[in-house]
């Protein structure tokens, strides 16, 4: 369910270890022409990213920048075609974390100098730099927290979640909330390699090792994390025979008042703004500690641009501009990963969830995500395989995630 946003406003504060040593980048000499690659506003947001340009063009009249708009689909295909060949932007989009590593490894991207960390969320921004050094900025975030039915809380008696909630809390919880004379169910997490490799580091465990050679997440916390998702179905989640994992079943479960809690993305509020029921959202609870799937997007340099500082400047524009954040947050087009929450109030005060300020906090503690490159998506495929087929009865947690094991080193090894 989780897509290309598939999704937090750390501290404010300036990221010394990123600046140290840096100059600023050269002030630009015009007239230029720079040229940025971008997915980010494909599929209705086309208009918006232009209203940026003006902006930037304005505040910077020496400076043209050309945009190149592609499809999602196609658009990393695109990139990697035009860095084989010399041709990519001076300027283009980084489709997350997972995404930048292979690009800062290989030298596509262009140090950025001088970047004013304060003005960032510094996990979003961290997770754009390597060794100290700034190569990509964050443009836009989403993550995922827990939904909550106030109204079935209520009616059991059950408080509220809080941002102190533990497993054992949601756990507990879930349990008095499910009500199978009602059809009503406490609790529901997708059984995905997408929440395991996020409730692994919150029970302090890691998909792999730390050069990410080896599988690591067959051990007695990884086995505790596959069993927090596993073991919900049939008690306070429904079954797979009873439609769990299909499309917008949870969704739909939770529209129809049916479902108290549930881990999702911040991209299913539009669905819940005509829901009768009372709900709000939570940060999602840890076990040995907090840690949240957010996803982001993200601009980088060229390191081959000839005008590298110009580049920079809009990437910074794009990131972190009144300009920017504005037409984002009027817009709900993602949202800005800056740290000043002020300029985050017509977002805060846009009405339900009450609790928006949790989609920020939730993006404090980042769970990152693995990445081992052409073989990614074969690796998310057995660790869902693996807990699918524990989670339907046919293996026990500790055989699948052995076997699991087993195919990822296969996988790792090439």
């Amino acid at each position: 369910m989780y897509h290309k946003l598939a999704a937090g406003i750390g501290l404010a504060g300036v990221a010394a270890i990123l600046l140290a040593g840096c100059t600023a980048a050269p002030a630009p000499s015009g007239p230029v022409t720079i040229t940025y690659s971008n997915f980010i506003s494909n599929g209705g947001n086309e208009a918006n990213l232009a209203k940026i340009v003006a902006a930037f063009e304005k505040a910077n009249p020496t400076i043209t920048v050309k945009v190149t708009t592609l499809p999602y689909d196609a658009y990393g295909t695109a990139l990697q075609t035009d860095l084989a060949a010399g041709t990519e932007a001076d300027v283009f989009d980084i489709n997350g974390p997972s995404a930048y590593s292979p690009l800062e490894s290989n030298g596509s991207l262009a140090q950025l100098n001088g970047v004013d960390g304060s003005l960032y969320n510094k996990a979003l921004l961290d997770s754009y730099a390597t060794d100290g050094k700034q190569y990509g900025l964050p443009t836009s975030f989403s993550d995922v927290v827990l939904y909550y039915n106030k109204d079935l809380f209520d009616a059991a008696g059950v408080s509220y979640p809080t941002a102190q909630w533990t497993w054992a809390d949601e756990t507990k919880a879930a349990k008095k909330l499910t009500d199978a004379a009602t059809g009503v169910f406490g609790d529901h997490q997708p059984v995905t390699y997408y929440e395991y490799y996020k409730v692994l580091v919150q029970n302090g465990e890691s998909l792999l090792n730390a050069d990410q050679t080896k599988a690591a997440f067959n051990t007695p916390g990884g086995i505790e994390a596959a069993k927090w998702l596993v073991e919900k179905s049939g008690t306070t989640m429904p079954t797979i025979e009873q439609g769990q994992g299909t499309a917008d079943f949870d969704t739909n479960l939770f529209k129809n008042g049916k479902l108290a809690m549930l881990h999702s993305g911040i991209w299913v509020f539009g669905a819940f703004a005509d829901t009768p029921a009372n709900w709000d959202i939570a940060v999602e609870p840890g076990n040995k500690k907090v840690a949240n799937a957010v996803f982001s997007n993200a601009v980088g340099v060229s390191a081959k641009s000839k005008h590298s500082a110009e580049a920079q400047k809009w990437a910074e524009f794009l990131s972190s501009s009144d300009d920017a954040v504005n037409v984002r947050l009027d817009a709900s087009w993602e949202l800005p990963t800056i740290a000043d929450t002020a300029k985050l109030k017509t977002y805060l005060d846009k009405g339900k969830p009450a609790n928006r300020q949790a989609v920020f906090d939730a993006a404090k503690n980042i769970a990152a995500a693995p990445s081992i490159g052409d073989n990614q998506s074969k690796m998310q495929d057995i660790i869902t395989a693996a807990l699918i087929e524990a989670q339907a009865g046919r293996q026990t947690v500790e055989a699948a995630l052995a076997d699991a094991e087993t195919k990822v080193n296969a996988l790792l090894k090439g």
